[in-house]
């Protein structure tokens, strides 16, 4: 029989908290400030897929692993008045493919880089970590302005890709 005491002695360190993360940018490609680390509003630990390969005998279907499919990873940034974070993504995304040339690095190593995210205790422990292999910013989201907003600062999230991970604890 389930009582509350079996359930909390089987929930190690009080559960995973969403809001202790810590994600560490990379500095090869451009410069993105210290300060996003505290400025990184949200983000998610990264998920996955194995695709399904159905083969059919006899009317029934038998499923094998396909391949491991990597989802983009999203994370959303404060935005302060010097716009360091923006502007170094834009910097980043502008190396990929000009705003005026539309030219770029033919080398990938030139704009992909190892983007790092840990998921933190309560005492600042890391518990898990994942890094993002390759990764580049694909999207950065428009900042919504506005005479009726008030009281706001302003967010923009950024989509990245990435063509793998590697992570702790397994």
């Amino acid at each position: 029989m389930s009582t509350i005491d079996i359930f909390k002695a089987n929930l190690r360190g009080g559960g995973a908290r969403a809001n202790q993360f810590s994600i560490t940018f990379p500095t090869n490609v451009v410069q993105i400030p210290r300060e996003s680390e505290f400025l990184c509003k949200s983000a998610a630990l990264p998920g996955q897929t194995v695709t399904e390969i159905p083969v059919p005998f006899r009317g029934r279907n038998l499923y094998l692993a396909g391949d491991r499919e990597f989802e983009t990873w999203d994370s959303t940034f404060i935005n302060d008045t010097d716009f360091a974070i923006r502007n170094a993504v834009e910097s980043w995304l502008n190396k990929m493919n000009n705003l005026v040339t539309n030219s770029g690095s033919p080398n990938v190593a030139d704009y992909t880089a190892t983007m790092t995210i840990e998921q933190l205790g309560r005492d600042g422990q890391v518990l898990k970590q994942y890094e993002l292999r390759n990764c580049m910013p694909t999207v950065v989201a428009p900042i919504d302005l506005s005479m009726e907003t008030a009281s706001a600062i302003e967010e923009f999230a950024v989509t990245w890709r990435y063509t793998h991970f590697t992570t702790s604890g397994i």
